[in-house]
């Protein structure tokens, strides 16, 4: 959407462990980052699934949990940003509020809906 290739954005993720030489990786640093991607999400949603079993609110109200996990999981992974090795850009607020969308409807909300349907009483 903003003119950003796949490869770029997987060695972009790649960056906040290798800094910018994760550019010049090709293929390796890509596929590095696509299993950094992955451990992520993976993380995230083992969180809201442990939290979830102390608080049943959580799995009671998928939609309400899940927006507002999704924001928490957007501005803890911008913490994280600003401690690893990747390159921060300037402050956008244009670029916050997509980012905290794309984490409410692709990360927050899908979490919470899975764990609502699969939990276990």
């Amino acid at each position: 959407m903003f003119g950003a290739q796949p490869i770029r954005i997987l060695q972009g993720i790649a960056s906040g462990l290798l800094g910018p030489r994760s550019f010049d990786g090709g293929f390796a640093t890509a596929l590095l980052g696509l299993l950094l991607h992955f451990f992520i999400a993976f993380s995230a949603a083992t969180v809201f699934v442990l939290v979830s079993r102390r608080l049943r609110f959580l799995v009671q109200h998928p939609i309400w949990s899940g927006v507002l996990y999704g924001i928490f999981v957007y501005f803890f992974m911008q913490g994280v940003v600003r401690l690893s090795a990747a390159h921060h850009g300037p402050f956008s607020w244009k670029m916050t509020f997509i980012g905290i969308a794309i984490h409410i409807v692709c990360v927050g909300t899908p979490i919470a809906q899975a764990t609502h349907r699969f939990a276990r009483d």
